[in-house]
């Protein structure tokens, strides 16, 4: 672990803790490196996300309602 990194409580399911346990061993790493892949892994999901709406702000929306009745009379529905 670096110099900055910070301690922090987090409770696991059991069955998740055991899991994450057993792949710690089975891959050689700590918990903490497999706990913050995966939060960094599931940060860099979120940014994407929020990257790829900004691109489509501009596009026009189209209500839930209007949705099923063009699927409808499409036949698709």
């Amino acid at each position: 672990m670096s110099k900055t990194s910070k301690r922090s409580t987090v409770y696991f399911d059991s069955e998740l803790h055991a899991a994450l346990r057993l792949k710690a061993a089975h891959t050689h790493r700590s918990l903490s490196d497999i706990v913050n892949d995966a939060v960094r892994e599931a940060l860099a999901e979120d940014q994407e996300d929020l990257a790829a709406f900004d691109e489509r702000v501009s596009e026009p929306t189209m209500s839930y309602e209007a949705l099923l009745d063009d699927l409808k009379a499409h036949g698709k529905l």
